[in-house]
C-alpha cells in the first residue's frame, strides 16, 4: 500500500496493483462445455527446461494444441456469449478508466492455527492465580443431553487463508507503460498475493 495526494491536497491510501498482460487460452460454450466462458492466463513461463519443467505435460500440451506460451496461472471467466472473444487475445490496463469501481478477490492473509480469543474475539477468563482457565476455551454445552457438540460451534481452528472479495474500490490513477493500477483502499492478501479484478457493471 502507498498513499496519494489528489488536487484538493487530501491524502487518499491506495494500493498498487501490477496488471497483466492477460491472454485468453481456452474458450467454452453451451456446445462443448455446457456454459459460457474465456480462461484467461498469467505470467508467461520462461523457455528455459528448467522453468519449464514446473508445468506438468498436460497442462504443457494445453498451451500447444493453442499454439501460445505457457503461461503459470490460470483463471476462468463466465461470459454470457463467447463467439466475442478469440484465441490469444490479450487483456491490458487500456480496458480500466480512471474513476471506474471495481471488485478484487483474492485469498486473506493466512495466520495458522488460533485459539478463540482471537479466531472469534472470545473474552477471557479471570488472571488471578486461582482462576483455572485464562485463555481456554471453557464449557462447549450441555453433558448428557445431546451429549455432542452441535456442527458450526464456535472453536480454535485454522484463521485467514480464505477467498475474501472487496467491492466499490475506485481507480484513482493509470500507469500504461508499467501496467501498474492504483486503486482507493486495501485488498485482501499481503504483497505479491495473486488477486482478480471485476469491472463494477
Amino acid at each position: 500500500m502507498s498513499h496519494h495526494f489528489n488536487s484538493k491536497g487530501e491524502v487518499i491510501p491506495v494500493t498498487v496493483i501490477k496488471v497483466g498482460p492477460c491472454f485468453i487460452t481456452q474458450i467454452k460454450s453451451e456446445e462443448n462445455s455446457g456454459y459460457n466462458a474465456v480462461q484467461l492466463g498469467y505470467g508467461e513461463v520462461s523457455p528455459q527446461p528448467r522453468k519449464s519443467k514446473k508445468l506438468t505435460k498436460p497442462c504443457l500440451g494445453h498451451f500447444q494444441k493453442v499454439s501460445l506460451p505457457p503461461y503459470y496461472y490460470l483463471k476462468e471467466y463466465r461470459v454470457e456469449e463467447g463467439g466475442s472473444y478469440e484465441i490469444g487475445q490479450k487483456f491490458t490496463i487500456d480496458m480500466l478508466k480512471v474513476g471506474q469501481k471495481i471488485s478484487v478477490t483474492g485469498l486473506t492473509i493466512g495466520k495458522g492455527n488460533a485459539g478463540n480469543l482471537k479466531r472469534n474475539n472470545f473474552s477471557r477468563g479471570p488472571m488471578g492465580h486461582g482462576s483455572k482457565h485464562h485463555r481456554l476455551q471453557g464449557s462447549l454445552g450441555s453433558g448428557t443431553t445431546p451429549g455432542r457438540v452441535f456442527p458450526g460451534k464456535k472453536m480454535p481452528g485454522r484463521l485467514g487463508n480464505e477467498k475474501c472479495t472487496i467491492f466499490g474500490l475506485e481507480v484513482i490513477d493509470l500507469d500504461e507503460k508499467e501496467n501498474l493500477l492504483v486503486i482507493k483502499g486495501c485488498i485482501p492478501g499481503k504483497p505479491g498475493n495473486l488477486v482478480s479484478i471485476k469491472v463494477k457493471e
